[in-house]
């Protein structure tokens, strides 16, 4: 993980939660560096607080399970949409980054998370 671990300490984030696949011909190594880069460039370009990529190990976990998890933290809502406008730029090194990534992905299930309970939440939950 990059990013928000060390740098957003006590910061409430959601977390754009993939559960990826890889097609038959994706080599893991390969696929790990081009997450590595498209998602430093995206922390660079400050879309995005932090990532975490991990595999599961040992094949271990539920039938439908996915061998990779990408975990990508935002601030808020705000700055996930910034994050997707941002990749739909026309631009030659966005494209290429994120292509270079994308193709190695078969199959995805994606989930939005967020810390629980919230400040929101728990502050209602005081009132009850």
């Amino acid at each position: 993980m990059t990013g928000c671990a060390e740098n957003c300490q006590g910061m409430i984030m959601n977390i754009y939660h993939c559960e990826i696949d890889l097609r038959d011909n994706a080599k893991a190594l390969v696929f790990a560096v081009a997450v590595e880069a498209w998602m430093e460039h995206l922390l660079s370009q400050k879309v995005i607080l932090g990532w975490r990529l991990c595999r599961r190990k040992l094949g271990f976990g539920a039938p439908q399970s996915r061998d990779f998890l990408l975990e990508i933290e935002v601030k808020d809502m705000t700055q996930l949409d910034q994050a997707f406008r941002y990749a739909g730029q026309v631009d030659e090194e966005i494209e290429q980054l994120y292509t270079t990534m994308h193709q190695m992905v078969g199959e995805c299930d994606i989930g939005l998370y967020r810390p629980f309970p919230d400040p929101e939440r728990a502050e209602r939950m005081a009132l009850i």
